[in-house]
């Protein structure tokens, strides 16, 4: 995870102006992110993370109340990213000769591509679900908002009538692929797993089968 120092306007992030102080928060931000991909949200140890970037542990108290808040910003982020990358499928749109296989694999390659990029942070989340549901809800909704934008595109191109039979099969497709990304951050158990390409391409053919099915 990259960040900009202008990404730092963050719930439970005490705001600095100079500039040094914010490459440190950003420093933070993004090593605590890079170690969550080898260990759970209890293992991050705060005083090992200030020693990743040469910080002091009084250095990141100043910026952030709490590890929960740490957090909450990290998932912010993932959040925000996830966000800008809907909006771009919106202003993407739907070329008058694209065909469906083309669309599906641009919105699946999308999703993997956000899921590795946050692949610590979500696996955490979702680790902490049982005890904290309302941490996962912002990721739950993001899903949903995935489905229901790439509907409008995908619907033209599997012609006319049976709209509602359509859409729920959209809606089942997404349900399909985000199940199977989730599964492979939690377990990992195989064949695939999340960064092989193959997984990228086999979610994309399965998407496009489901939806062809439908459309008949």
């Amino acid at each position: 995870m990259r960040l900009e120092t202008g990404e730092l306007d963050l719930p439970g992030v005490t705001p600095s102006r100079q500039k040094r102080s914010r490459a440190t928060t950003l420093a933070l931000l993004e090593a605590g992110a890079d170690m969550l991909r080898t260990r759970g949200l209890t293992e991050l140890s705060i005083e090992a993370l200030c020693a990743k970037v040469g910080g002091t542990v009084g250095a990141f108290y100043s910026r952030f109340e709490s590890k929960e808040a740490y957090f909450n910003a990290l998932m912010e982020i993932a959040a925000r990213d996830g966000a800008r990358r809907l909006a771009a499928l919106d202003r993407r749109g739907t070329p008058g000769d694209a065909e469906l296989a083309d669309l599906c694999r641009g919105i699946v390659s999308g999703i993997v591509g956000w899921i590795r990029t946050h692949e610590g942070v979500l696996r955490a989340a979702l680790q902490h679900d049982d005890t904290r549901p309302d941490k996962w809800t912002p990721f739950k909704r993001l899903a949903r908002s995935n489905a229901e934008r790439a509907t409008p595109l995908l619907l033209p191109l599997m012609g006319k009538g049976r709209k509602a039979a359509k859409t729920r099969a959209i809606a089942f497709g997404f349900q399909v692929v985000l199940g199977t990304l989730v599964n492979a951050i939690i377990n990992d158990p195989g064949p695939l797993s999340l960064h092989d390409k193959e997984m990228e391409t086999r979610l994309a053919s399965c998407l496009v089968l489901l939806l062809e099915a439908e459309a008949g």
